[in-house]
């Protein structure tokens, strides 16, 4: 570090963070220009702020190559996710799902159905990713041709994944949560399942309320029976197809390895798709890189069909590298950590503790571009704070899980939000309405903290004579 670098004023780190968010604010919906030159003004924005504390050009290079390196496994499953949707494709897996879907779910029932379906999985799996990249990736499909819309769809699998995520004892946002609060596990489950479980019902009642109401706007049998028709003419339809998705549960039920499981899964389709479908191996590993290549001639087929494959990811993988070496810079030279701070000594109440702690990991989002970042740093800033107030640390594991893991995919630029993006095919801002799940919960659990609901405080009292510094409201 250089010798006359120094942290930033709070001024000084304000001025930036406000420079970075109007950047992006005013370029993504007045101009409507691309993301990704927006992201690179902001780099520029955040190196150039560094640069006039005192830090040089390798040392914020540093930086940025520290916020990658945050999130490199997440790198990875962007790639292997576009390989399995294109092998999910060529072996047949994909149509059957369709194809049976189509034939066995009622349009009325398949979102509140989809929900239960997406957090049962992301809930044994502990992963919205892996749920997303195979259930989701389906459900869309499913809805899509029952006519129902797409950002509705999408919206209802977002939900649903990142339920059954946030809840999972096996997910590592909810570890990691648990383990920045220093707090056991299953009791920041069962803290979050005071705001989280009744957000949940009212999600899965207004589902099945919009999938009545969409019923009747649902595709006419003749065109699913011509849909059905073709997928039968093109491919190979058994239970057999289905081998590629059982390997990726199985694999992902014993918690091995995310990426193991994703190519354990592709390489059973690969071989599918060549003994079964009879597929060219050519041109089977040709979609791997380039996506689907079933030609039915129905177009709405061939869209669906058409999809996945590593070059589909690099646009996605691209902004969110540029999004993590953004957020590098912020966290490894304090501009968001001197922000909380200044807010935090200003807090009295409890309740007001609770909203600050969701809103500043919304915010670490935001400019820091993953939920990993956002949690440790709040786990760092926050966990005196609620020990002064005699606050139970497992309503900040819960807060800092509703404020960053459920709103990251709220975010474009984020991780989570372009991952999504790409792989439902639905940009961000057309699915955040649908998204119920993840911007209900945390406006639920402030809500809650000023009722006083669910606003455990300490199971003993040796927090007295820290919490008599500090008046309590």
């Amino acid at each position: 570090m250089s010798s006359m670098s120094k942290k930033p004023s709070f001024h000084h780190a304000l001025l930036t963070f406000v420079t970075i968010i109007s950047v992006i604010g005013i370029g993504l919906f007045h101009l409507q220009t691309s993301l990704h030159s927006l992201m690179l003004i902001c780099l520029i924005i955040a190196g150039s702020s560094a640069l006039r504390l005192g830090y040089n050009y390798k040392e914020i290079q540093q930086a940025m190559n520290n916020g990658i390196n945050n999130a490199l496994s997440a790198i990875y499953i962007f790639i292997l996710i576009g390989v399995v949707i294109a092998a999910f494709i060529e072996s047949g897996t994909l149509a059957t799902l369709v194809y049976y879907g189509i034939s066995f779910i009622d349009p009325t029932f398949f979102l509140p159905t989809g929900l239960i379906l997406c957090s049962l999985m992301s809930l044994a799996t502990g992963t919205s990713w892996g749920t997303v990249g195979t259930a989701g990736v389906v459900l869309m499909s499913i809805g899509g041709c029952m006519g129902l819309p797409l950002p509705l769809i999408a919206g209802m699998v977002i939900s649903g994944a990142c339920f059954g995520d946030k809840m999972s004892p096996v997910s590592d946002t909810t570890n990691l949560s648990a383990m920045s609060s220093k707090t056991s596990l299953y009791a920041h489950i069962k803290s979050m399942t005071y705001t989280t479980g009744p957000v949940y019902l009212i999600c899965l009642a207004i589902f099945t309320w919009l999938g009545m109401e969409y019923s009747t706007n649902s595709m006419p049998t003749e065109h699913l029976h011509t849909l059905m028709t073709t997928l039968e003419h093109h491919f190979s339809l058994s239970l057999v197809s289905l081998m590629p998705l059982l390997v990726m549960v199985v694999l992902s039920i014993r918690q091995v390895a995310a990426e193991v499981t994703m190519i354990a899964a592709a390489g059973t389709a690969v071989l599918l798709a060549l003994l079964l479908q009879g597929a060219d191996i050519s041109t089977v590993l040709g979609s791997l890189f380039n996506g689907g290549s079933v030609q039915t001639g129905v177009e709405q087929l061939d869209s669906l069909l058409s999809r996945g494959g590593i070059s589909s990811m690099m646009e996605t993988l691209s902004l969110s590298l540029m999004a993590l070496a953004l957020g590098g810079i912020l966290d490894s030279f304090g501009f968001l950590r001197v922000l909380i701070t200044s807010v935090v000594r200003r807090i009295k109440r409890r309740a007001s503790l609770v909203t600050t702690t969701i809103i500043a990991v919304f915010f670490g989002n935001l400019t820091m571009g993953e939920a990993y970042m956002s949690i440790i740093l709040g786990g760092q800033l926050f966990g005196d704070s609620y020990d002064a107030r005699q606050i139970d640390r497992s309503v900040m594991s819960r807060s800092l899980e509703e404020g960053a893991t459920l709103t990251t995919v709220l975010i474009p630029w984020t991780t989570g939000g372009a991952f999504f993006a790409a792989t439902l095919g639905v940009p961000v801002l057309d699915y955040i309405p649908w998204a119920l799940l993840n911007w209900l919960n945390p406006l639920v659990s402030i809500v809650f903290a000023y009722l006083g609901i669910a606003l455990f405080r300490c199971r003993d009292s040796k927090d007295d004579t820290l919490a008599s510094q500090i008046e309590v409201k």
